[in-house]
């Protein structure tokens, strides 16, 4: 009986997660928005406020201004589309009627690989759908877009947890159920990807709350991460800048004078190491504002001064 135990263990965790978020994880029936293609979109989403705020996909609402969301119990509201946020992939809708208690918020950022996660959605339509399974990788990023612009999702969830057309939106939860991502995608066959819930995201959240949209500053750049030479190394204590692959001619850092090859360091007093230690700094209140940048350049620090400008989505 001993060997029985940790399956045993295993149950009572995922039914117990199961328990706790399938009546908290809606069915959304998406209207199309006028001009499309007419009919409904599927997906889920998840009530995370007790006024009846639900945190899904922007790809799952689309353009659309509202529809339905339907609960495990039967009961079922509209709801409209508060914001949607296609370069997070994330957005935010209000029911209309009551709805059940929320799910607990967590912190992605504190997932290990090899950890236990619960999907909970409604794949099909079918509501209260549930697969289990670990944190395959963390720190993976998802490429967007939205019209012209840009950008890649940062620290997304790689899970080998079942996810199926309609999970889109669904919870992904560790063994306490917290929510720490929102499932967005099926990247394959034994791996499925999701929205990480932590600082950034939360940021994004509270934004389409109060503000139905988010607006980005812009720098004009492509890089890649690269190695700092050893007397770097030594004297900031990490391994790697970021390495300016390309300047958008026109752009704000084409007239700060960033060029390419140049070895970014810091930028707003802070290191960088990846696009995502830049991505963070681009939200609306960089937008117009000085942002001093050091860069390696022919083996000397440059400083240079930048000024963001507010991403178009065209």
């Amino acid at each position: 009986m001993e060997s029985d135990q940790p399956l045993d263990s295993y149950s009572r965790v995922v039914s117990g997660v199961a328990a706790e978020l399938t009546p908290k994880v809606a069915s959304l029936r998406v209207r199309q928005a006028p001009g499309g293609r007419g009919g409904e979109s599927l997906g889920s989403a998840v009530v995370f406020t007790g006024d009846g705020f639900l945190l899904t996909n922007a790809h799952v609402v689309g353009r659309a201004q509202g529809g339905t969301a339907l609960f495990s119990d039967g009961t079922s509201a509209t709801f409209t589309v508060v914001g949607a946020d296609p370069l997070s992939d994330l957005a935010v809708v209000r029911a209309g009627g009551p709805t059940p208690p929320p799910a607990e918020l967590g912190e992605a950022d504190k997932l290990v690989v090899g950890q236990l996660v619960v999907a909970v959605g409604s794949p099909l339509g079918l509501a209260g759908s549930v697969t289990a399974g670990v944190v395959s990788a963390v720190g993976r990023s998802l490429p967007t877009r939205s019209g012209a612009a840009a950008r890649l999702v940062e620290d997304v969830i790689q899970t080998d947890a079942a996810l199926n057309p309609g999970n889109s939106g669904g919870a992904l939860a560790d063994a306490q159920s917290r929510v720490v991502g929102i499932n967005t995608a099926v990247a394959g066959v034994g791996l499925g990807l999701a929205v990480p819930v932590n600082a950034t995201t939360r940021r994004i959240i509270s934004t389409l709350m109060q503000h139905g949209r988010v607006r980005r500053a812009y720098l004009g750049i492509v890089s890649v991460p690269a190695p700092l030479p050893a007397a770097l190394r030594e004297r900031f204590a990490r391994p790697n800048g970021l390495r300016v692959a390309e300047v958008v001619a026109g752009g704000p850092a084409d007239r700060a004078g960033l060029r390419a090859g140049d070895l970014l360091i810091s930028a707003g007093g802070r290191p960088v190491q990846k696009a995502q230690d830049l991505q963070r700094l681009m939200f609306s209140e960089a937008i117009g504002q000085p942002l001093a940048i050091t860069v390696m350049r022919n083996g000397a620090l440059v400083d240079v001064i930048a000024e963001p400008s507010e991403l178009v989505a065209a």
